[in-house]
């Protein structure tokens, strides 16, 4: 699509992006071309709306996410692109399309507290109003999912609880990414990878350290799945995983306050609150240098798209 080409020329041209930092705030200012708004659609769990947690580690709603940051560099590439948030805390594969928790009205995010509508109908309701104007899409989904079997905390039952688990997830997402290709054909989509929260056990002594290495190849399986259905729908992939350096158990980092770890899990200490002490951590969602991390994954991705002239 010309439009976005040019919007993410402009905007990796102004950039150095580095797995260090956040996305840097600045980028090239050109000046308003006249063309109509175009919309920058956000879809997914608490991650797409920047969920952190406050000084009492309550989750909070933030501008700091990294669909706002992605957003705010492609903004300085068209100032009249605009973007739009539908994703909801806790959303699941399923409750994404069927909803249940977050509340939707039409188009537009109502309410935390609803339960009406859901964030898919939500999706191509404004798909629909606003078509042809759509040129990004942005989702990760499917973590949630996971939730219950590794609350189990053993592996063994952890593995036999994901079996059934991986085959809804996958059924799920094809059934969420088959209408939003419909309903815009011609809208980039882009879905997520995740990073291994699960990486922190490592801290808590060895049958942590086991605990966290074998969560790798889970998280990897996890990954591939949805890697796995967001080619199979024509959408393109951010490997967030990859940027967090899931795999990476032997490289030794220094972590002040804490001491020498993985690089994997010095990484998810600093880049999420998982290390954080109490009552702040430990808490999954990442922190704002982690969500600029992820904001670069995209941009990344979206710098690799060869889009049609």
């Amino acid at each position: 699509m010309p439009r976005l080409t040019h919007v993410i020329a402009t905007a990796a041209a102004a950039l150095a992006l580095t797995a260090a930092a956040a996305v840097p705030a600045a980028a090239a200012q050109r000046p308003a071309t006249g063309h109509s708004a175009a919309y920058y659609l956000a879809l997914g769990d608490s991650l797409s709306v920047g969920i952190q947690p406050n000084a009492k580690g309550a989750d909070q709603l933030t501008n700091q996410g990294y669909a706002n940051q992605l957003y705010r560099v492609l903004r300085r590439a068209d100032s009249e692109l605009q973007l739009v948030k539908l994703g909801c805390p806790g959303e699941t594969s399923g409750t994404l399309n069927k909803g249940g928790i977050c509340g939707y009205k039409g188009d537009e995010r109502t309410s935390l507290n609803g339960h009406t509508g859901s964030q898919l109908a939500a999706a191509l309701a404004f798909l629909s109003a606003h078509k042809g104007h759509v040129p990004l899409i942005t989702i990760d989904i499917g973590a949630n999912d996971l939730n219950p079997c590794i609350a189990l905390g053993v592996i063994s039952k952890i593995v036999t609880c994901l079996t059934p688990v991986f085959a809804a997830l996958e059924k799920n997402l094809a059934a969420t990414l088959a209408p939003l290709r419909a309903a815009d054909p011609h809208a980039t989509i882009v879905g997520m990878l995740y990073y291994d929260p699960e990486l922190a056990d490592w801290l808590t002594g060895k049958s942590g350290q086991e605990f966290a290495q074998a969560s790798i190849v889970l998280a990897g399986q996890f990954n591939q799945l949805l890697g796995g259905v967001y080619k199979k729908a024509g959408a393109a992939v951010a490997d967030v995983s990859t940027s967090f350096d899931t795999t990476d158990m032997t490289d030794i980092v220094n972590v002040p306050g804490i001491g020498k770890l993985p690089k994997d899990v010095a990484l998810i200490c600093r880049w999420t609150w998982e290390c954080a002490p109490k009552p702040v951590g430990p808490n999954e969602h990442a922190n704002a240098m982690g969500y600029g991390v992820i904001a670069g994954t995209f941009l990344a991705t979206l710098r690799t798209i060869k889009f049609p002239a």
